[in-house]
């Protein structure tokens, strides 16, 4: 695994070429989010994708996050109606708490993003160094919390080496922004039903 060590108030052109030429590639990355550390990839890259579900020894039933720029983004891969848009823009605002929200797909991404249920989980994150990654890439990316299905969040990378001892199942690169404090996960809402959100997770 190699690491990339970055500030957030210096984060560079080089830097986001750099991861965004990683995911592009089709590499499994350990990235800081809004919320905790994530595992990422492509959210077009199906063998990327089963890595991940591998490499967390997570259910394939159960679908992942993907984050996107901005609304304009998301209508390309979910249906959303005038309606949902607007609550979205209330509760995507640069103050709001950062929510993932569950919506009917447009079926051009990979089933293995949809779990069980067949709907599609998006967050607009509110950190401007993935958001600039997500544009640079031009197509959204997978975001799922590091760690192995049913244990605890990983909050700092300094010896992840150690939690993915093998080799040829592991992340390919590292982004190390150092200790994550915020350990609270995102608000999950359902907007499906079109006019009654359904709040999944506080």
């Amino acid at each position: 695994m190699k690491t990339v060590n970055i500030k957030s108030k210096k984060i560079t052109p080089a830097i986001v070429k750099l991861v965004a030429g990683a995911l592009e590639s089709g590499q499994i990355l350990v990235l800081p989010t809004d919320t905790i550390y994530g595992l990422s990839c492509r959210a077009d890259d199906p063998l990327a994708i089963k890595r991940i579900y591998k490499l967390k020894e997570r259910d394939p039933k159960r679908p992942l996050i993907i984050l996107v720029s901005d609304l304009a983004m998301l209508k390309r891969y979910a249906s959303l109606s005038s309606r949902q848009a607007s609550f979205l823009k209330k509760i995507w605002g640069a103050d709001a708490r950062p929510t993932t929200i569950v919506l009917d797909p447009l079926d051009n991404l990979p089933r293995e993003l949809y779990g069980a249920h067949g709907s599609l989980a998006l967050r607009l994150p509110k950190s401007e160094f993935l958001i600039k990654i997500i544009k640079k890439l031009k197509r959204p990316i997978v975001s799922t919390s590091l760690n192995l299905s049913g244990q605890e969040s990983i909050m700092s990378v300094k010896r992840l080496s150690g939690y993915f001892p093998a080799t040829q199942n592991c992340p390919d690169l590292i982004v190390d922004q150092g200790y994550c404090r915020r350990r609270r996960p995102s608000r999950l809402i359902d907007l499906r039903d079109g006019t009654k959100p359904l709040i999944l997770r506080k």
